[in-house]
């Protein structure tokens, strides 16, 4: 229900929201997501962005799209001035907590994702 497409579609038309696709020779490769703080953080504060999503295919991970998508996110997230940024990753994902680690990102706090019938243990990152 969270990547439902009529979500999408409601998403990708308010001002509040971008989403960018990365294409390789008509391939979809990877994409990234931004918008407003809606993790469960008692430091979160009205302006807050968080990046909702950073996904790329495997062939095209450590190849600097990832890095290219984040930067891309980090400065529509911060056109009208710095802000505090946020960050979800899913607390098996070793790699991409040390992704956002490079760029100073650190662990803050925990929560539960539901994926599916599932529970899956989230990091919050600052």
């Amino acid at each position: 229900e969270t990547y439902a497409v009529e979500r999408a579609r409601i998403v990708l038309a308010h001002p509040d929201y971008a989403i960018w696709l990365l294409e390789m020779d008509n391939l979809l490769v990877g994409h990234a997501a931004a918008g407003p703080c809606g993790l469960p953080h008692q430091d979160v504060r009205p302006g807050d962005g968080e990046l909702k999503r950073l996904y790329l295919l495997k062939d095209y991970q450590n190849s600097g799209w990832g890095s290219r998508l984040f930067e891309t996110t980090l400065e529509w997230l911060e056109r009208d001035g710095p802000r505090t940024l946020w960050i979800g990753v899913w607390s098996e994902n070793f790699g991409a907590q040390r992704f956002y680690a490079r760029y100073g990102f650190e662990k803050v706090g925990e929560y539960d994702f539901p994926v599916g019938k599932i529970l899956d243990r989230e990091f919050i990152l600052r």
